[in-house]
């Protein structure tokens, strides 16, 4: 039975060794080029390397992933109505909100896919980076050589980045392990918060922050750190590197999606029509064009439905009538 799921596992991790381990390779060949090859300095630019290739060629599922966060913001009034409709039936108010996203197109559990995705790719490091510093042994294109150099790398001299936090801290290891290995967990769960954060904060319309949704945002943005914080303490110094890296590439990449195309009625959205107006000011006064005259709007009375009356016409008079009078 073991052996039965351990060949899965193995079929299903082997090509991401090899995707791992090409990228990584290939970026320590041409640093090593301009650094020492059995330096720390040339494998940690390697791992931020690898994260930027493996972050670009998530682009597509992060333009997803905003695509689907919007769409479940502004159907959340429609949310609203069919749970005040169906509250009492639990069974029917899940079947006719999850018609409502397939309508729309849109799924709630789209935001997750850059994550559950870049996780196999997160243990395919995690396992190269571990054999390497325990055996010595490659995977993928990663030779033997180069994986005893790096399960050997230090930073500045006196950290490997193949150890732990965990072990250095239970085990009476080095002090400089424990110091940058505590930092590392810190960015990395600080910067997984605040990207959860600046989106809630900055994308999500008055009406979104209530109701399921919000609660499910509100949930992710205190668990998610939580976890990450937690089982940091047993990750490699180089997979802290890996994640932290990829967390400030999420916020940078969100923060240019939300300043240039926010969801409508949203905070970001305000601050954007702000700058393209203090923008156009600029314009016209570098051009010296006058501001545009703001014109009285006036409104304009409906016509009554009711006619004037028609204006009673004297009676005639006789001659003799009007001689008397």
């Amino acid at each position: 039975m073991f052996d039965f799921f351990g060949a899965i596992g193995s079929a299903i991790m082997t090509p991401l060794y090899y995707i791992v381990s090409v990228v990584l390779v290939g970026f320590h060949s041409l640093f090593s080029l301009v650094l020492p090859k059995d330096g720390g300095a040339a494998w940690v630019l390697s791992i931020i390397g690898l994260t930027l290739v493996i972050r670009a060629a998530l682009i597509p599922l992060f333009v997803k992933q905003i695509k689907s966060s919007r769409n479940m913001q502004l159907l959340q009034p429609k949310v609203r109505e069919l749970q005040k409709k169906y509250g009492h039936d639990r069974e029917r108010l899940a079947q006719e909100t999850m018609n409502l996203y397939k309508d729309a197109g849109t799924n709630p559990f789209a935001s997750c896919l850059p994550i559950l995705v870049q996780m196999p790719i997160f243990l395919a490091l995690f396992r190269m980076l571990d054999q390497a510093s325990r055996n010595g042994e490659g995977r993928g294109v990663l030779s033997d050589e180069l994986a005893s150099q790096f399960g050997r790398a230090e930073i500045f001299g006196v950290v490997p980045i193949s150890e732990t936090f965990w072990e250095n801290a239970t085990g009476g290891g080095s002090i400089a392990v424990i110091i940058v290995a505590i930092v590392l967990v810190l960015a990395m769960t600080g910067t997984t918060f605040m990207t959860q954060r600046q989106l809630m904060a900055k994308n999500m319309p008055a009406e979104a922050l209530s109701g399921p949704y919000a609660q499910q945002q509100k949930m992710l943005l205190y668990v998610l750190p939580l976890v990450f914080g937690i089982s940091g303490v047993a990750f490699p110094i180089g997979v802290l590197i890996y994640w932290t890296v990829s967390n400030l590439w999420t916020m940078g990449q969100q923060f240019y999606v939300i300043r240039n195309n926010p969801a409508p009625g949203t905070p970001a959205e305000k601050a954007k029509q702000e700058r393209d107006a203090a923008k156009e000011a600029r314009r016209r006064a570098r051009r010296g064009e006058p501001e545009p005259v703001a014109t009285e709007v006036v409104e304009v009375q409906p016509e009554s439905s009711t006619k004037p009356s028609a204006r009673q016409q004297p009676k005639r008079k006789t001659r003799s009538q009007r001689k008397k009078s």
